[in-house]
């Protein structure tokens, strides 16, 4: 059984007990059960007639479950980023956009075969536009296959070069797959040495980058692209960019330059 499985059924069964436990209470407050006298070997009955006659007591229990379950995953993240906040915000193996120097600062957890990835290039680039004080973390997150790891590794292996921020827009801007040959293309085009490129891709260091950004990512349950962190929040997909720009303006960053 995989662990989603195992967690499904883990979550029904919460949220059957929690269905439970509510239409018992409404039942005992009700009066429709004596609190006062044991409960009698027909309570199951009782308990499914209250509620098919009152449905909205199974929506409350689901939505109250649901609650608390966000609240309390919110809180678990929430003290991931503070213990890993150096790793988030400031590893030297990952790229920075933006104002460098800037007192807010976005991280993005992105893939180059990811639709959704491409299309926030441009909110990105309103962001930042809007908010001169705005430093942007990009962490290279290859999911979506071999092509996805092969670009990633040559997007920090151009840091050498220095060409790191114009080569990510030119591969989020292909409108093809990204793999091996689409890379390598790219970076020719971009003025990329490409020969050195591939020297550079060697360095044992960017595998550990990489790494590091899976393992990370795992910790703070990002399990797709583009996922954003700012502040302590995570914004799990793509976003407009007014939604984006309010969640930059409300972050709180004293600990991130």
């Amino acid at each position: 059984m995989s662990k989603r499985t195992i967690g499904s059924a883990v979550s029904l069964a919460l949220s059957v007990l929690a269905v439970g436990l509510s239409g018992a209470a409404l039942l005992f407050a009700t009066g429709t059960l004596d609190a006062e006298r044991p409960v009698s070997a027909d309570f199951a009955s009782q308990a499914r007639s209250y509620l098919l006659e009152n449905p909205e007591v199974l929506v409350e229990s689901f939505r109250l479950l649901e609650e608390r379950q966000q609240a309390a995953e919110t809180n678990e993240l929430q003290v991931v980023i503070a213990e890993r906040r150096d790793e988030i915000f400031h590893d030297p193996a990952a790229p920075v956009g933006g104002n460098p120097q800037g007192a807010v600062t976005l991280v993005e957890f992105f893939d180059y075969n990811c639709p959704y990835c491409r299309k926030a290039i441009p909110v990105l680039a309103e962001a930042e536009e809007a908010n001169d004080e705005l430093r942007v973390v990009y962490k290279e997150f290859p999911i979506l296959g071999p092509g996805s790891e092969f670009a990633a590794r040559a997007a920090l292996a151009s840091q050498k070069q220095g060409r790191y921020e114009p080569f990510h827009e030119a591969m989020m801007a292909y409108s093809g797959s990204i793999d091996e040959s689409s890379t390598l293309e790219i970076a020719a085009q971009v003025g990329l040495d490409v020969e050195q490129l591939k020297q550079d891709m060697q360095d044992p260091q960017i595998e550990e980058a990489i790494g590091r950004n899976l393992a990370l990512a795992q910790a703070l349950r990002i399990t797709g692209t583009p996922t954003f962190i700012v502040g302590d929040e995570i914004v799990r997909g793509l976003v407009d960019a007014a939604t984006l720009q309010e969640i930059i303006a409300d972050a709180t960053t004293p600990g991130e330059r």
